[in-house]
């Protein structure tokens, strides 16, 4: 019996020794797999939204979009069809700033509503342009704008300094904005009557910013991601004459709850027609694949709201 006791030991120590050497080989696998992830995520929520978003036929139906990876290495203008759509990167829109135009390859002679993308504090990255793709993908002309002049953040340091620099000097950045919009609307397919504007984070505050710098081109809606900074002085918001969508989590501390609500009353004391959406329990870029606060369910929600009030609006 007692032989048989020492033996069972052996036994599970040998076993146990083993599991350790498998976990000591999977460990750097993992952590491999880990540290990759902020680079495969420029695949997009293009490939999140699809697999999940089975109960939004709109949504689904752009499953082929997560196949797509776009680089940053082009240096000059570039035009190629991809899975249906036509990219053409680094089109330079204003001075030294260079956006990435996306539409429908199949245009059969009528004029598309357009799109102004503006992207989140690291900058025109692959996460943005194949956002833009999937928005492309639903019908529309897509301009994912460059406020950053072709510099991507690689560290939140870096991408502070970018985006206090832009702040620093916002008619530049206006003036870029508005740039953009010109330069859609000059396309012989697209409906210059039927522009809007999405950013998130930083690119969400903007597109509030050009929201109230567009009175020589009006848009059609303006959509915003948890923006920062928010505006709440109702004077400067009655300069908006087009309806504002807002997506944001109650838990975000760049902007507080009590500012949301600011925020909505201000536009609704306007008369702006708004759809402020706020979700329970979620922080700031809850929309993020690589971020610490990412919420896949939600994220879901709120791009399908984000198709419907486009489709809506434009």
């Amino acid at each position: 019996m007692k032989t048989n006791t020492t033996i069972m030991r052996k036994i599970s120590l040998a076993l146990l020794s083993l599991s350790l050497i498998i976990a000591l080989i999977a460990l750097p696998m993992n952590m491999a797999n880990h540290i990759v992830i902020p680079d495969a995520y420029a695949q997009t929520n293009a490939a999140m939204l699809n697999a999940l978003a089975v109960n939004y036929s709109n949504i689904a139906r752009n499953a082929a979009a997560s196949s797509i990876t776009i680089t940053n290495t082009s240096t000059s203008t570039a035009s190629n069809t991809i899975e249906g759509l036509q990219i053409k990167r680094d089109v330079n829109y204003f001075d030294s700033s260079s956006g990435y135009l996306v539409y429908p390859s199949a245009i059969t002679g009528k004029k598309l509503p357009t799109v102004i993308m503006i992207h989140e504090n690291r900058g025109l990255n692959d996460y943005i342009k194949s956002m833009a793709n999937t928005l492309a993908r639903e019908g529309y002309v897509v301009l994912a704008v460059d406020l950053f002049k072709g510099q991507v953040a690689q560290t939140n340091q870096q991408a502070q300094q970018l985006t206090s620099s832009v702040r620093s000097n916002p008619a530049t950045t206006t003036s870029n904005l508005q740039a953009a919009v010109n330069y859609v609307s000059s396309l012989p397919f697209v409906d210059s009557s039927k522009i809007a504007s999405i950013g998130w984070c930083f690119g969400g505050g903007q597109s509030l910013q050009l929201a109230l710098h567009s009175e020589q081109h009006p848009l059609v809606s303006t959509i915003l991601y948890y923006g920062t900074p928010l505006v709440t002085d109702k004077q400067q918001l009655s300069k908006i004459k087009w309806p504002v969508l807002g997506i944001f989590g109650d838990h975000d501390q760049a902007n507080p709850l009590p500012l949301i609500n600011s925020f909505k009353a201000a536009l609704d004391a306007d008369g702006i027609t708004n759809q402020i959406q706020i979700y329970k329990g979620l922080g700031h870029a809850f929309a993020n694949p690589s971020g610490a606060n990412y919420a896949p369910n939600e994220t879901v929600d709120a791009w399908q709201k984000t198709l419907e009030f486009l489709k809506k609006y434009t």
